[in-house]
């Protein structure tokens, strides 16, 4: 019965099931069907039926369950963490997983070109030890322990 209630008043229904009766209801009556419901009562007279019968009715009331908002966004915060660590945990030849492998954040410095410098050194990408690349030349060697300089971690 509060399924038949519920689709009189079909512009405030939200429920999926209801929506796609609504939905296959439209689309047969377009076609030149002619719906007609009907409600036979079957329970009338017999106790535990009718009991049945009240509860099943309570069920059909929504009911507000309210998640706060933190609860959600830390739900999906802590999903999202999971799923970027793991495609992060695959990117093993990545200078910079070798030298940060969690996602947890650097402190973030307030000048946006420190933090590009800091980021370059951590992973060996600097004018000196990249300049043979550009140049043509050996790679350079340190002056004084004669060793080669390429910042591989």
């Amino acid at each position: 019965m509060s399924v038949l209630q519920q689709l009189e008043n079909i512009e405030s229904a939200t429920h999926p099931i209801l929506l796609n009766i609504a939905d296959t209801v439209f689309c047969l009556k377009e076609k030149g069907f002619d719906i007609v419901f009907c409600w036979t009562p079957s329970h009338v007279g017999v106790l535990g039926n009718e009991k049945a019968d009240c509860v099943a009715r309570t069920a059909s009331i929504p009911i507000e369950h309210t998640v706060p908002l933190a609860d959600i966004r830390k739900s999906v915060q802590h999903y999202i963490f999971n799923k970027w660590q793991e495609t992060w945990d695959l990117q093993i030849n990545n200078k910079l997983h070798r030298v940060k492998p969690s996602i947890v954040l650097w402190p973030i410095f307030p000048i946006r070109g420190f933090d590009v410098k800091l980021t370059r050194l951590r992973i060996g990408h600097t004018w000196y030890t990249r300049i043979h690349l550009l140049s043509g030349d050996s790679v350079p060697l340190h002056h004084a322990m004669k060793f080669k300089l390429l910042t591989t971690f």
